[in-house]
């Protein structure tokens, strides 16, 4: 292989070498009854995605779980594929339209979904191909894709399996509305936002009673041309007489009966509210209760409907301005708040969502919840960090129907038709967009795949069973797009076929995700996997953080505050990029990023390079492995690098264990930047003759035994440099070399002291040169004191090392003694370690600086305390912020005592 390159190049490597592992089916993994599986399903991004640092983080750890387990030997899999994210895909396509100066009615159905299935295939492979620039070691031979023929079926299979046991129906409920997608929204994709409102009072007539009122209190006044009722709860004194009686809609004229129940909030507003059945999820529950008419006055756009001409095709924020006009002028208006109120928002684009009643289909849910909470409880499936166990169970307690059905025309359509014929005699409309309205407000059935005129099929029916009519039209809606990712898990292995796939890889191992889709997804995957494979279908699901910026923002494009993952891989190349996002966040808390904390990914790499460019540059060791560090002849550094490799071999893969993923970074950092190269290379560069032979083998053995623990967070540098360092009868590829294990007979703690000794040593002479301003050029001399005899025979046997990287002279060692004169002083590990300051400063000027610098350090031990003393600092800051702050209390008074020590001494010279 050719020399290593002066510097390393990200761009030179990336590329090639993750083409030459593609190449060599490095990824491929194939049932394999002899060896223990290890499976990762991808959390599909959306079709249309493009690589953040979101998808970046999660990725990442996926990354270094699949890579870790391979190298210990697991059949590892990691089943990578897309989702065809039916409402933001349709929007993209939708905008592209308008571009051309059409809309997707100008195209018809059929023409329209043909457009969106051309963009998939032109634009839809993005983010598959900035997930290889990522080194993500997915299997790409098995890609999916939510909407791919063998999806397709396992979609069409579960919704007539669920269908069959009565857990599908479909009903006439207040669902969450965006006028903008203009389809239904469950729950979980309606987030709602505060929002700074007002809170209208009307007044609203009694029957007969001209001068009397009854004045109601709502955020949505617009909705009030829908009412049908006026309610109070049956204790209100207030209220107690008028039960019964009838009110009169304001502008409308509508006698409105005013009802009496409990739940209403006698606390809100006025305590009597207005009922809109069509419009409102209480007041639906009231309108069935009450058996009250449903009137829906707004269209799929939010323009109202079904109302007087004065607000016939208004908007509806135009009809609530006007509204409010008109009944100011009626005299019927009073009061207006300022009132604060959490609304439902379109999690696609944002839009306010509208309370509407409409027809659509749902699953039962809490019959599917019960296995899956169950598998929490028991510890089949467990979550890190755990306190996500507790917000998964609080959910699933108390989940709701999921609203299935969306009303856009891109996605799996519902396998759903309607006979016509059937539907007439029986006076049972069929299904939106057939021309026929709904009537009906709930679909009940016994388990058959038949129900007056409706037909449930997998297969296009070719006539109706009950009355064999060809007259049939298959339902309009698609199915949400989570309905078809909660089967991710067993569908991309196959399912419902009955693979080897299936039988061997499944259930998956470890789910990577983050925390905004444990009900959008999660929570129904295991659902799912219960209901359908009577497993869970993964064991462990670690939730990471959210990507933020710096100052602890969310990045969005608004707040300009986006790190494109893609810029920062051409800058710093891929490793920093990883290194970074691993290194920057704790078990599953957010991770705070600047563009400037990607320099020391950059940096680690290149100190590897280097440090590897040094060893490859002495002669080659007659041998490697770790057979060779149990030689006699290693020296006391030899057995101290050795020693610590063990100790990094055990943090790294216990942290790994525990999906402490920064801790297993640090500790390769640690053990990488500091004791190998900062210590170990350079004891290397000055080792004896007859030393030379042993301590290249050292190097090379420990360095490669190294890079082996650093591949999965860093997959690039550490193959290059492998491939360089690596010997005949070694494995091809560092990604399918042994993970390395913890030899016991290696672990050296006599050896470990001794060698830590001597670097506290020399750290406490590079410290106190610094903090004196030493000329570089000038060699004190050096008096160590200690009463440990072990200590002080391995300080005289290493002399000439300890003068070399301390750059001393005149070392003196001794067990007791006088200090000498004029001597700046050190305390480590029960050492005294003594420089003679004499002839190597300015007394008047060096005392002069230290006490402008003690002065600093107290004003800044000030701002301290002050902060500290601060209850509202300590009480409501973050954890670790406060340890921080005490942290640096505690490094202040240290640093001023040993500066106010310096000045003593240089005083009396």
């Amino acid at each position: 292989m050719a020399d290593l390159p002066p510097q390393y190049n990200p761009q030179d490597v990336e590329q090639p070498r993750y083409e030459w592992w593609e190449a060599q089916r490095f990824f491929h993994a194939e049932p394999d009854p002899n060896r223990q599986s290890y499976t990762i399903v991808i959390p599909p991004p959306n079709v249309t995605g493009i690589l953040h640092m979101g998808h970046a983080l999660n990725n990442t750890i996926q990354d270094i779980l699949i890579r870790w387990k391979r190298m210990q030997g697991l059949n590892a899999l990691w089943i990578p594929g897309t989702d065809h994210a039916g409402i933001a895909t349709q929007n993209v396509v939708e905008r592209a339209l308008a571009k051309e100066g059409k809309r997707r009615d100008d195209l018809g159905r059929d023409a329209f979904i043909q457009r969106v299935w051309q963009w998939k295939e032109q634009s839809g492979n993005t983010i598959i191909q900035q997930l290889r620039r990522l080194g993500a070691s997915c299997d790409w031979t098995r890609t999916r894709f939510t909407m791919d023929q063998g999806l397709s079926d396992a979609v069409a299979e579960v919704f007539v399996r669920l269908y069959d046991k009565g857990l599908i129906y479909r009903g006439q409920y207040i669902i969450n509305w965006c006028p903008r997608c203009q389809t239904a929204l469950a729950d979980e994709e309606a987030p709602r936002q505060e929002m700074q409102g007002k809170l209208y009072h009307i007044k609203y007539p009694l029957e007969g009673k001209p001068s009397a009122f009854l004045e109601v209190a709502t955020t949505r006044p617009e909705t009030m041309l829908g009412d049908t009722a006026i309610a109070v709860h049956p204790d209100d004194e207030r209220y107690r007489a008028l039960i019964g009686q009838q009110a009169i809609l304001p502008l409308v004229n509508r006698r409105l009966p005013i009802i009496a129940d409990e739940a209403v909030d006698r606390e809100f507003g006025t305590g009597a509210v207005k009922v809109t059945p069509a419009h409102d999820p209480v007041d639906f529950q009231l309108g069935r209760k009450h058996q009250l008419e449903f009137i829906n006055v707004m269209t799929d756009d939010a323009h109202m409907t079904n109302v007087p001409p004065a607000y016939d095709g208004l908007d509806r924020y135009a009809c609530r301005s006007k509204l409010i006009v008109d009944l100011e002028q009626a005299g019927v208006l009073g009061a207006i708040d300022e009132h604060v109120h959490n609304v439902g928002h379109c999690y696609r684009c944002n839009t306010p969502i509208e309370p509407r009643l409409s027809p659509q289909w749902f699953v039962k849910m809490k019959p599917l919840a019960e296995p899956a909470i169950q598998a929490v409880k028991d510890g089949t499936i467990t979550f890190w960090p755990d306190r996500w166990t507790k917000v998964y169970l609080n959910w699933m307690d108390n989940i709701q129907d999921w609203c299935i059905s969306r009303q856009i025309w891109w996605g799996h359509r519902l396998p759903v038709y309607y006979c016509k014929t059937c539907a007439r005699q029986a006076a049972v409309h069929g299904a939106r967009g057939t021309g026929h309205g709904e009537t009906s407000t709930t679909v009940h059935h016994t388990p058959s795949t038949v129900h007056k005129g409706i037909i449930v099929s997998k297969t296009r029916p070719t006539r109706c069973p009950t009355c064999g009519s060809t007259e049939l039209v298959q339902d309009e809606d698609v199915l949400d797009t989570w309905f078809s990712s909660w089967l991710w898990p067993f569908s991309t292995l196959g399912w419902p076929q009955q693979t080897p796939e299936l039988a061997y890889f499944y259930p998956t191992s470890t789910l990577v995700t983050a925390q905004e889709i444990i009900f959008f997804w999660v929570a129904r995957m295991i659902m799912a996997g219960y209901f359908c494979m009577g497993q869970p279908p993964f064991r462990q699901v670690y939730i990471h953080g959210t990507v933020r910026d710096i100052t602890g923002k969310k990045m969005s494009k608004s707040l300009g505050n986006i790190i494109d993952p893609l810029d920062i891989i051409k800058q710093y190349g891929t490793d920093a990029l990883r290194y970074t996002l691993v290194t920057a966040t704790a078990i599953g808390q957010d991770v705070f990023l600047s563009e400037e904390r990607f320099a020391a990914g950059r940096n680690f790499a290149n100190k590897l390079w280097n440090a590897t460019r040094f060893v490859l540059a002495q002669p080659s060791p007659a041998a490697q492995g770790n057979d060779q560090l149990a030689q006699p002849s290693l020296s006391v550094a030899d057995r101290w690098i050795v020693s610590r490799l063990q100790r990094t071999i055990g943090r790294v893969t216990e942290s790994l264990d525990t999906f402490l993923f920064n801790d297993a970074a640090s500790a390769l950092y640690d053990f990488l930047w500091h004791d190998y190269c900062d210590w170990y290379v350079e004891v290397a560069k000055r080792a004896a003759p007859e030393q030379r032979a042993t301590t290249q083998t050292v190097l090379v053995t420990v360095l490669e035994q190294a890079l082996r623990l650093l591949h999965p967070l860093m997959p690039f540098v550490t193959e290059e440099l492998w491939q360089h360092l690596r010997q005949q009868g070694h494995p091809v590829s560092i990604m399918t070399a042994t993970w390395p294990t913890i030899d016991p007979r290696r672990t050296d703690p006599e050896a470990e002291t001794l060698f830590e000794q001597f670097k506290a040593v020399i750290t406490a002479v590079r410290t106190t040169r610094a903090e004196l301003n030493l000329p570089v050029t000038s060699r004190p001399g050096l008096s160590v004191r200690t009463s440990d005899a072990g200590a002080r025979a391995f300080f005289e046997s290493h002399q000439a090392l300890l003068e070399s990287l301390a750059q001393v002279e005149r070392v003196a060692i001794s067990a007791t003694g006088d200090r000498p004169k004029h001597a700046a002083v050190s305390i480590v590990d029960g050492i005294e370690v003594m420089i003679p300051l004499a002839g190597l400063i300015d007394p008047q000027k060096e005392s002069h600086r230290l006490q402008q610098r003690v002065a600093e350090l107290q004003q800044e031990l000030g701002r301290v305390d002050s902060r500290l003393a601060n209850e509202q600092f300590t009480g409501k800051a973050p954890p670790e912020v406060v340890g921080q702050a005490r942290a640096r209390r505690q490094q202040l008074v240290d640093t001023i005592k040993k500066f106010s020590d310096h000045l003593a001494v240089i005083r009396s010279m």
